[in-house]
């Protein structure tokens, strides 16, 4: 068995880690191995203390958390957490919501977030295309804005005709030489 590794986190500042580190410590997480976040949202991507805890975690350490809000953004993100930990063989036990992966019941609720992690992903990518669909219906071009507009194609054209190289235009015009060579095709 590997090591209990610990996650606590408050979004403000005038919040306490107190009673998130108390349940951790009950629940056996030695003191060197307790990660803390203080006044970090968990909206945000870059978590200090979580990405020490994940850089640190082994096979067979198990992270425990008071509650999986606490380490996860949205169900989204923490599904896809819960299965790279899964697959680096890490455990995850959140204290409160009775998620153990180290359980029958643990691994039924993992089960369960993943798949509505899943559905959520589903349905982000429908309402997208959906989106999109409604967009070019109504003559609204989609996807990535055109680097050159076409008073530029024809003025990278005639640049390439009278014998300037591809870098030299795309100096001229700010783009990448690439842009400038598949323009003047």
């Amino acid at each position: 068995m590997g090591r209990l590794l610990g996650y606590a986190r408050v979004s403000t500042d005038d919040q306490d880690l107190g009673l998130q580190l108390d349940a951790l410590r009950a629940a056996g997480v030695a003191e060197e191995d307790l990660f803390t976040d203080h006044g970090i949202s968990g909206a945000q991507a870059a978590r200090p203390g979580l990405d020490r805890l994940l850089a640190t975690a082994a096979p067979t350490d198990t992270i425990v958390c008071w509650r999986l809000d606490r380490v996860g953004r949205s169900v989204v993100h923490l599904a896809t957490l819960a299965e790279d930990l899964k697959a680096r063989g890490v455990g995850l036990k959140s204290i409160t919501d009775g998620v153990d992966t180290s359980t029958a019941t643990g691994r039924l609720l993992y089960g369960l977030l993943s798949t509505l992690a899943e559905f959520e992903r589903e349905t982000i990518r429908e309402r997208v295309k959906a989106g999109m669909e409604a967009a070019k219906r109504r003559g609204i071009s989609v996807g990535r804005r055109k680097a050159l507009t076409t008073a530029q194609v024809e003025h990278a054209r005639a640049l390439r005709a009278e014998g300037r190289s591809c870098a030299e235009v795309a100096a001229l015009l700010g783009v990448d030489r690439t842009t400038v060579w598949r323009a003047a095709r």
